[in-house]
């Protein structure tokens, strides 16, 4: 998909897991890696968005709007991208890939921005796609405004909101939004294979 490039937010405090999450190994190695595994599949390039230790040999941008949280994420990714939609993606979800990107990346015409609901009914703006052109400038907009919910860009531009269900017959989707976010998580994900779904 020439028209996508992908995005991996590594900016985050990691405050609840009390060490950087982007470099938390699973079956050999980062979580950031595997990402970029699943996204390399679907799309043109990956680059890394804040501050990281470590770029894991990716291009990497700091955000605009320093400590903004995910929507300054968005944003910078957003800033970076020179194609006509973004994916961007968490670094603590190490279990997307490339058939859920595919999938979500197909229901984009007519759309300015695609995300799935997990399956406990909460959106999920941090595995999704925008349109660069709409996207962009609306979450400046929110910024400027001191908003900080990535919900909020989604509920202001026209988002093709994907339930679970249309999903749900990829092979490990009831890992997809698996969201390692704190010891417990970590060490579920890697004894049971990820079962630790918690809000994002």
């Amino acid at each position: 998909m020439d028209s996508v490039q992908g995005f991996i937010l590594v900016g985050g405090a990691s405050s609840r897991m009390g060490s950087d999450k982007s470099r938390l190994m699973l079956d050999g190695r980062t979580f950031t890696e595997q990402i970029a595994r699943a996204l390399s599949g679907v799309v043109r390039s990956v680059t890394l968005v804040g501050k990281s230790i470590d770029s894991f040999g990716f291009e990497r941008r700091d955000d605009v709007f320093a400590q903004w949280g995910a929507l300054g994420g968005i944003h910078a990714a957003l800033a970076a991208c020179q194609s006509e939609w973004a994916l961007v993606v968490a670094c603590d979800l190490p279990f997307v890939t490339p058939s859920l990107f595919t999938r979500l990346a197909g229901l984009r015409p007519g759309f300015e921005a695609v995300a799935p609901l997990q399956p406990n009914g909460y959106v999920q703006p941090l595995s999704a796609l925008y349109r660069v052109d709409p996207c962009l400038e609306r979450s400046e907009q929110l910024i400027k405004a001191g908003q900080r919910r990535p919900l909020a860009l989604l509920d202001s531009v026209k988002t093709r909101l994907v339930a679970f269900e249309e999903l749900s017959d990829l092979a490990d989707a009831d890992h997809f939004f698996d969201n390692i976010n704190t010891p417990e998580d970590y060490l579920k994900a890697t004894s049971k294979g990820g079962d630790s779904s918690a809000e994002g």
